[in-house]
């Protein structure tokens, strides 16, 4: 997953994006480089957000499911999760800032969901072209993706 993840220089990637039906999620902050929080990589494996708290927090996210869109997403600043590492020690810990929330977008996806699953209706309505190009296998990216179909 790390090797998927570098190659598309993204920055969070779970499992099912790339067709492992696991709740496996790995996050690496390391590409941002000057901006490095604590624990630039980490693996979680069974990941439960067990709270969601802090100030709401809206950013623009983007995905590597989604090339070409992105959008502002309101998330909570702080989380705690409960999850396994790669030796499957279980790990309960907090989360705070743009690590929190890179967790709760991947988590999202180990649930079936995608950033644009918090959109209103008119800003999904808004990027509808887009999904459907995506759909159709016209979006362009520099990493290879699975089609829709």
């Amino acid at each position: 997953m790390y090797q998927t993840l570098e190659a598309s220089d993204g920055i969070g990637l779970a499992a099912p994006q790339i067709g492992i039906p696991k709740r496996i999620l790995v996050v690496d902050l390391t590409i941002l480089e000057d901006e490095l929080e604590p624990d630039q990589q980490m693996t979680m494996l069974n990941a439960q957000i067990l709270e969601r708290s802090g100030e709401n927090e809206t950013m623009e996210e983007g995905c590597l499911s989604l090339p070409g869109i992105s959008e502002k997403v309101t998330r909570k600043n702080t989380i705690r999760v409960r999850y396994q590492n790669e030796k499957f020690e279980t790990i309960e810990s907090e989360f705070s800032g743009f690590l929190a929330r890179v967790i709760q977008h991947e988590y999202d996806h180990l649930d079936g969901m995608l950033f644009i699953d918090h959109l209103s209706p008119i800003r999904k309505q808004l990027i509808k072209g887009k999904l459907k190009d995506i759909l159709q296998g016209k979006a362009r990216c520099d990493y290879r993706t699975k089609s829709a179909q």
